[in-house]
């Protein structure tokens, strides 16, 4: 069986986790947006897929779903950081070393990306406004490691992880984290742990 059409969970596969984002569709033929890490990455995608995305999609509908960024390969990291040659603006923002999208990858020195390890995704609810959406998975106790918040008409980043910290976080328009507004959802998450 080729790796890109194995189920992660009940709904999703490892192709419908690489080759959501925009990025990739524009780069497609640049772009291999699968991991090299299987063995590790394979089971914190399942596992995200587990505790995160198969309660998410049972609760509100397959066609509510809309996974917007999954996992990042290396070529797909490559591409984010560069500039579109066309519209000389930056193809996206990442960060590998703390956002949990490249899930167990490692570099060529053989390190993790991330050490916090674990998966992440993006995703909305279609219908739903996202601070609705987070305070069901806080209602539902996920046990989510890190949930960032960029706006009621955004999606959601969240990861799952060994350590589930139940680490939330808004970002302004600016793309600066902060704390502030969100201290309901902060106190919900403590009482979880």
């Amino acid at each position: 069986m080729e790796p890109h059409t194995l189920r992660l969970g009940r709904y999703l596969s490892l192709a419908d986790f690489c080759t959501c984002t925009q990025t990739y569709r524009k780069y497609v033929d640049k772009v291999d947006p699968y991991p090299q890490n299987l063995g590790e990455t394979l089971p914190a995608l399942e596992a995200l897929c587990q505790y995160i995305v198969d309660p998410v999609i049972d609760h509100f509908g397959r066609e509510r779903f809309q996974l917007t960024y999954g996992f990042c390969s290396k070529d797909l990291k490559r591409l984010l950081s560069q500039k579109d040659p066309e519209a000389g603006i930056k193809n996206g923002r990442v960060d590998p070393s703390r956002d949990q999208h490249m899930a167990h990858e490692v570099n060529r020195n053989g390190k993790y990306y991330c050490d916090r390890l674990g998966a992440a995704c993006d995703f909305r609810v279609v219908g739903l406004l996202s601070d609705r959406l987070i305070e069901w998975i806080l209602e539902q106790r996920l046990p989510f490691d890190s949930l960032y918040y960029y706006g009621s008409d955004r999606p959601i980043h969240i990861s799952y992880a060994p350590q589930q910290r139940q680490n939330i976080w808004k970002f302004t328009d600016g793309g600066v984290p902060t704390r502030k507004g969100i201290e309901k959802w902060i106190e919900s998450a403590k009482r979880l742990n």
